[in-house]
């Protein structure tokens, strides 16, 4: 039986209620249930946990002593485990050196490519780099029907130590003849007074023959000596003049020497290929006016040049006022309203005791060696393009390699799509094809990959830290069918997220291939499509939490039908369509003009008071136009200044007008990123309700006779925490080659307290316990605490009732995360006047279509309040409720950035240049047809 099924008895792990079930292997097992039932624990903390260790096991002695630092799951047996590869939601790269096309390998196959076929070119005139081989410069000497010539080497200049030396040497090696300066000589007759090393060119003479078809073996003899002895470089002498061979690479015509072609010639993260002045990263950091001086409307005196007015830098905000004044600018007129020679002196000159803000940066770096120093200069800094290798990272000697007339770089900068294109339709000669056949073949095979996974919009020079989560899972999907391994178990979260219905059943042919493999893949997913093409589903529920982590169907798809995902299935539930949409207008937010990246004058209408819904396929430019264009435009309209920061590459679009905003209070960007990125940080600490928790502990008799405060209640101050961990309950353990680990505390058992703190409690229950109830528990104990109940029932009417109030960040998925940060703007929405544009990216994200329904009625709640939200989104179900919809495309990168149609649900649906209308049709039909019948 364990050969045939992983066999799972009695998985307790966090809220698993022992769960025992058998998984058929090289299957295709979909794991789905109501959002925090226990699907992630399942099948990360149990499957892949348990899949890691046995292959740690059957590694070396040394890897094995890590074992027991690794966390265990909480069962009694698990059989039929396979080696486990994890693809997570998750993007852990923040190096600049990693790109796409170093984190899918397609670039190391580019490399070989180019090292394998390249041609190369003089990087000082152009002309072809040539490198000579003996018989190939013997051939070509026959080849001119020369009569006679002369197979000769130039002598080194640092062979030439004395002119009898010379003659010596010469005579020891066998040879007899030289041309100096263009004269011929014979060593045992030269004439008196002339000194060879005093020659400006000394040639030796190897061999004197006929340049016959019957020389050829003697030519390329001759040719080969004279390699060896004049290193690298060979000529042949005759009436006409002369030919130069080199066996070192070398330009054609002028004989400027050029690098020797191999792999690492290629590589920015190599010294040999990086370029010398960015080293590599395509970028220098260079200190930026508009960086110094953020707001030219401020005058000196009110602090225009920002660095000063830093406390340390009192006395020089005076003698900056002193030199103002002796250059005759006024210090309370605004910095834009200077003349430019007094702004140029006060920025770049020195006089005196005075130094301008630029110098006085540049000489700061010499105590660079002290971290407060870098960050403060890092402020100033703009990462600029790089002027030697204008952003390619190559130095020039890589750069003069080309296939096809172009360089690697060049190829690199296109969009996976294009460099399949470009693959397909590239000319090659037979021998450089019969070399390069199977580097092709493997470029193709990882360029279709990508393809496939909804990633054809992507170049390969893009840093891989800004790609999404879901961007980064998919190429994880991809490098692992590169990978072509076999009777191994894949666990993937989620891999639909962020692709567009088009691109879903491209994904899920992927992961049929996986499986048929010969592979074992388990995926966490709620997508309707993704489940209904499984081979086998396994549904825990039927809540969240405590009223979860049982198993509720194991078994085909299509025998489930009395679950609740099953209902959904079967279209017993469904999210209906709205009877009647809030009409569009008469207040919009108009942008004229939106232009950054793929997005070219793109005019926008949204209105206001509305559920907008931004559509298109995976990198048709959504997130350019929400975040980097309307986001941050509206940040300087409301609040004077945006919030991109501007010193780490974070781009502000450009417009050409935006109009409505004025009917605005303020714009709430609410995304996927981390709420924090240690376990200290938690859902109660965030929505600030652990304030009101504290303070009832302090209040109790208990802490009032031993003077408690609030505080010694905190785990993130000392006092009342363990110091031990200093309140994080864990302690971080190194694991050198694999990912570090969270251990728990032995000194405080991972309680976090001190253990006289513990001794406090509120209806039984310690501090320790409290953080360790769900909200939904909470909310029950505490529902005579108005304040804190309020905070809470938020958190339930995002679907985040399972949560532990004290459950570490660092264990939220990304749309757990989002929906902490719309409980937040919940809870403080009736603190704030005014209406406010709220922007959110795919908050379906980790969702069952159950929680969907409550998420749904959430944005609803903020629409009628007289907010206006704009969701970036793919689920249809949402979309099919919007008001509004813009819908970018048509296709992605280069052939998308435009707005292919922008109206109300029925519009969109009837376009047919529109992927999005095409899959939103159906439901808007089935829909009418309902209410019809």
């Amino acid at each position: 039986m364990a050969d045939s099924v992983i066999r799972i008895v009695n998985a307790r792990q966090n809220n698993l209620q022992g769960v025992t079930v058998d998984l058929p292997h090289r299957a295709f097992t979909v794991v789905t249930g109501p959002s925090g039932s226990g699907k992630s624990t399942l099948a990360f903390d149990t499957l892949y946990a348990e899949g890691q260790r046995r292959y740690i096991e059957s590694l070396s002695t040394y890897a094995k002593q890590f074992l027991d630092r690794m966390p265990k799951p909480l069962v009694d047996r698990l059989e039929g485990i396979a080696p486990s590869v994890a693809i997570e939601q998750r993007n852990p790269v923040v190096s600049s050196r990693s790109t796409v096309g170093t984190a899918t390998e397609v670039y190391d196959h580019l490399r070989l490519l180019w090292a394998r076929i390249g041609r190369s070119f003089c990087r000082a005139c152009g002309a072809p780099v040539r490198v000579d081989t003996c018989q190939s410069a013997a051939d070509e000497v026959v080849a001119r029907g020369l009569a006679r010539i002369q197979i000769g080497f130039p002598l080194p200049p640092v062979a030439r130590l004395a002119h009898a030396a010379v003659v010596e040497n010469l005579r020891a090696l066998g040879f007899v003849r030289v041309v100096a300066d263009g004269a011929p000589q014979h060593l045992d007759e030269l004439p008196a007074g002339l000194d060879l090393t005093h020659a400006r060119e000394l040639l030796v003479v190897v061999d004197r023959l006929a340049g016959s078809a019957e020389s050829t073996g003697r030519i390329s003899e001759a040719i080969a000596v004279a390699f060896q002895e004049g290193e690298g470089v060979a000529l042949a002498l005759h009436d006409g003049g002369r030919l130069r061979f080199t066996r070192t690479p070398s330009c054609s015509a002028c004989d400027t020497p050029a690098a020797s072609v191999t792999p690492g010639l290629f590589s920015f993260n190599n010294p040999r290929g990086a370029c010398a002045a960015c080293n590599g990263f395509g970028a220098v950091l260079e200190y930026d006016e508009s960086l110094v001086v953020p707001d030219p409307e401020r005058s000196l005196a009110e602090g225009a040049i920002d660095p000063w007015t830093k406390p340390r830098y009192e006395s020089r905000r005076k003698i900056l006022l002193e030199q103002a004044r002796s250059l005759g600018a006024d210090p309370t007129k605004p910095w834009h309203k200077l003349k430019a020679g007094q702004r140029r002196d006060l920025l770049y000159g020195r006089k005196g005791r005075y130094v301008g803000i630029f110098p006085f940066l540049k000489d700061l770096e010499e105590k660079r060696y002290k971290q407060y120093i870098r960050v403060f200069l890092r402020q100033y800094q703009l990462a600029k393009t790089c002027g030697d290798c204008g952003g390619a990272r190559l130095n020039p000697d890589a750069l003069a390699v080309r296939i096809g007339g172009e360089t690697i770089a060049q190829v690199a900068a296109r969009p996976v799509d294009g460099i399949h294109q470009w693959l397909g339709a590239l000319q090659l000669t037979p021998f450089e094809r019969d070399v390069a056949h199977l580097i092709v073949e493997q470029l193709d095979a990882r360029l279709t990959f990508l393809r496939d996974v909804g990633l054809g919009y992507l170049s390969l020079d893009r840093q891989t830290r800004t790609l999404s989560g879901g961007e980064a899972q998919r190429i994880s999907l991809s490098n692992a069918l590169g990978a072509k391994l076999v009777d191994t178990l894949y666990v993937l979260d989620e891999p639909s997220v962020g692709l567009h219905p088009r691109d879903t059943d491209r994904l899920l042919a992927l992961l049929r291939r996986l499986r048929d493999g010969g592979n074992t893949v388990v995926v966490v997913e709620h997508d309707l499509a993704a489940i209904q093409q499984a081979d086998f589903m396994l549904e825990l529920g039927p809540g969240a939490g405590d009223r979860g982590g049982r198993v509720v169907h194991a078994g085909p798809v299509a025998a489930a039908s009395h679950t609740l995902t099953g209902q959904y299935l079967t279209g017993q539930k469904r999210i209906a369509v709205p009877s009647a949409r809030r009409p569009a207008g008469p207040r919009w937010l108009k942008v004229r003009g939106a232009t950054l990246h793929n997005l070219s004058g793109v005019d926008v209408d949204i209105p206001l008071g509305a559920l907008t819904a931004v559509t298109g396929v995976s990198g048709s430019g959504k997130s350019t136009l929400l975040y980097d264009v309307i986001y941050r435009n509206l940040e300087s309209k409301l609040h004077g200044g945006h919030s991109a920061k501007s010193h780490l590459g974070e781009p502000v679009g450009r417009i050409s007008s935006i109009t409505g905003w004025e009917l605005l209070q303020d714009v709430l960007l609410v995304d996927q990123s981390p709420i924090g990125r240690s376990p200290r940080s938690n859902p109660i600490t965030y929505i600030k309700a652990f304030d009101e928790i504290r303070e009832l502990f302090a209040a109790q008799p208990l802490a009032r006779q031993r003077k408690y405060s609030a505080s010694t209640f905190s785990f993130n101050m000392p006092g009342g925490r363990c110091e031990e961990c200093e309140g994080a309950g864990h302690v971080q353990v190194e694991m050198v080659f694999l990912a570090d680990v969270f251990v728990p505390c032995e000194a405080c058992g991972a309680s976090r307290y001190r253990r006289e703190v513990l001794d406090v409690r509120i209806q039984g229950q310690s501090i320790r316990e409290v953080l360790q109830w769900t909200v939904e528990e909470a909310i029950a104990r505490f529902r005579h605490q108005p304040k804190l109940g309020t905070a809470l029932w938020h958190l339930q009417q995002v679907g985040l009732g399972y949560l532990r109030l004290g459950q570490p960040a660092t264990t939220l998925s990304g749309g757990e995360a989002q929906r902490l940060k719309i409980a937040r703007e919940l809870i403080q929405a009736g603190k704030r006047e005014g209406r406010k544009l709220y922007i959110l990216d795919e908050p379906t994200t980790g969702l069952h279509l159950d929680d969907v329904r409550v998420l749904i009625q959430v944005l609803d709640r903020l629409v009628d309040a007289g907010h206006t939200v704009v969701v970036i989104e793919h689920h249809l179900d949402v979309i099919k409720r919007a008001d509004w919809i813009v819908d970018l495309g048509p296709e992605a990168g280069d052939a998308g950035g435009q707005v292919v149609v922008q109206g109300v649900p029925e519009d969109v649906a009837g376009c047919e240049a529109s992927h999005t209308g095409r899959y939103l049709r159906p439901l808007l039909m089935s829909q009418a047809h309902a209410l019809a019948g």
